[in-house]
């Protein structure tokens, strides 16, 4: 399964005590394939981080290999927002489920709630 990491799940697991990094490592383990859009990357980047991060960011899901935010994203978040309630304030949210929608990912959040009324996703 493809599973796109959400920023309070990339955050969780890569910064600070790192209290989520054992659940990124199951996910593995398990044979997920994870992914991060560029939204969540934009998230991420925009900090602040540690160099060692950083550095652990980019040797398990490289900035390389992130799944753009492109035209097809733009049209599908444009569908999402125009679909959910109560869509101000939430462009990262509805970018970062239009990725993985167009991916056939699973999202990992620790915050579903954000992602509650998109319809179509599923979660780790």
């Amino acid at each position: 399964m493809i599973v796109h990491l959400d920023t309070s799940a990339l955050i969780a697991a890569l910064s600070g005590p790192r209290d989520a990094f054992d659940d990124l490592y199951a996910l593995v383990e398990q044979g997920h394939r994870l992914n991060v859009s560029s939204p969540v990357l934009y998230e991420w980047l925009r900090g602040p981080r540690t160099t060692e991060e950083l550095d652990a960011q980019e040797q398990l899901l490289p900035s390389a290999a992130v799944v753009p935010f492109d035209a097809e994203a733009a049209a599908r978040a444009a569908m999402i927002h125009g679909a959910v309630g109560l869509a101000r304030g939430r462009a990262s949210d509805i970018a970062i489920a239009a990725c993985a929608q167009l991916h056939e990912a699973a999202i990992w959040t620790l915050n579903q709630e954000d992602f509650r009324d998109i319809p179509g996703l599923d979660f780790v």
